[in-house]
């Protein structure tokens, strides 16, 4: 091998025992060096331990999915019917699903409703790499305020919801990152 690739031995050595740190493939003593078995979200995690090396990275990232749903919450406002905010509702009052499931569960119905099939491939990717991360959930208050907001029928008081919870979960971080967009907006 190391002859097809012009390199030396020592080389392919060190590139095989990184492949293998990274659950790429196995080497088995004696009977020689096999893909590992994939595992969903492998890629996801593997790119992620790359990418995400510097925590104000895993910050914007988790920043960029809750701005994806609150755009989501919004688009949905006007194509939401009561069995949706019905469903929605149950999903918040279901006491079985842990902090993760309900999450997913209540975001992935909006972006149902709103039917955008690029949208919801970023959200699931985001969705996937922010799983890797020791991520900040929604608490049962932030759907129980929006969900009164598609009620309500206040289309503005779904903006304070999101703003109200980035303050409240990020504080500081979340007052940088909110000027921040608003540089890049003034460029």
């Amino acid at each position: 091998m190391a002859e097809t690739l012009q390199a030396s031995r020592s080389s392919v050595r060190e590139a095989f025992r990184a492949m293998e740190l990274l659950g790429l493939i196995e080497i088995r003593r004696g009977e020689g060096t096999f893909l590992s078995t994939y595992r969903s979200y492998q890629s996801v995690e593997l790119l992620a331990s790359f990418i995400l090396r510097e925590s104000d990275k895993k910050n914007e990232l988790v920043f960029t999915k809750t701005i994806l749903e609150k755009e989501v919450s919004k688009l949905a406002f006007n194509l939401i019917t009561e069995e949706d905010i019905k469903q929605l509702s149950a999903i918040v009052k279901t006491s079985s699903y842990c902090i993760e499931e309900r999450e997913v569960l209540f975001f992935q119905t909006l972006f149902e409703i709103v039917d955008n099939t690029l949208l919801t491939k970023i959200w699931r990717l985001l969705q996937a790499y922010t799983r890797t991360l020791d991520t900040i959930y929604y608490d049962v208050t932030f759907y129980e305020n929006l969900l009164q907001q598609y009620i309500n029928r206040d289309y503005d008081a779904i903006e304070k919801v999101f703003n109200n919870w980035l303050n409240l979960t990020y504080k500081k971080d979340s007052i940088h990152m909110h000027e921040s967009s608003h540089n890049m907006h003034d460029s």
